[in-house]
């Protein structure tokens, strides 16, 4: 499908999202007055390591990894987006310069915003300018302390952690669906698909059982105390 400029119900979705959180709606319409909605299919590479970073997405719908690619190939997945996420500014902010591939995992609607409009808004707007960049580094402390958290948990706490993400319930039983297939999540997680199939049996040990992409929480704050507690990491789960 062919790109199209925004419409106002575009503008009120992004609103909040991203580099816009916590600004006015009227601001956010400034921002990206010129930006477009497109369509991609599955497998679509939206850029390659080391490409201008001319540009940034917000996830209308759908799913985005990005990675970065080893001399023989394998994929290292740094994070996935679906759909009320950003990605992509940081770079256009500041290196310039791609530092990851970006493919589309599951057909998507995505907004891209071009870099020099949005700029040049800014540029006349320094108040606007230093609020967005306000937010921005917010984003990005969360996002640094997630990844220390990550590093800290055994394969079964990541694991638990993101199942814990997909469900809004605080305590007692509960029901999900990942969101994506299993290979994707143990590269989401940072972990081998067999220490995955050793996580997904220690969960089990505590009543979290994943049939397909159908999970049955037996008790969701019991998992939550897993998570949080700290668990010893064997030596195997590496």
């Amino acid at each position: 499908m062919a790109p199209r400029r925004l419409a106002s119900e575009d503008i009120e979705q992004i609103a909040g999202i991203g580099p816009f959180a916590e600004l006015p709606l009227e601001d956010v319409a400034g921002l990206v007055g010129g930006a477009t909605a497109r369509d991609f299919s599955k497998h679509s590479l939206l850029f390659s390591q080391g490409d201008v970073a001319d540009r940034f997405y917000i996830v209308l719908s759908g799913r985005v990894k990005l990675f970065t690619a080893t001399e023989n190939g394998e994929e290292n997945v740094v994070s996935v987006f679906s759909e009320g996420q950003s990605f992509g500014e940081a770079a256009m902010f500041a290196s310039g310069r791609f530092p990851v591939n970006a493919e589309v995992v599951e057909a998507a609607r995505l907004m891209q915003i071009m870099a020099e409009p949005l700029i040049q808004h800014l540029s006349d707007n320094k108040e606007l300018a230093f609020r967005m960049l306000g937010v921005m580094a917010r984003r990005h402390r969360r996002f640094q302390k997630d990844i220390s958290d990550y590093k800290s948990k055994s394969p079964g706490q990541r694991l638990g952690s993101f199942l814990l993400s997909l469900t809004d319930v605080d305590t007692g039983p509960a029901t999900s669906q990942l969101p994506f297939d299993k290979a994707l999540i143990a590269a989401r997680i940072g972990v081998k698909p067999e220490s995955l199939s050793r996580a997904l049996v220690r969960l089990r040990e505590i009543g979290v059982n994943c049939q397909g992409r159908n999970v049955d929480f037996d008790d969701v704050e019991k998992l939550r105390a897993f998570c949080q507690e700290g668990e010893l990491k064997p030596r195997h789960e590496v």
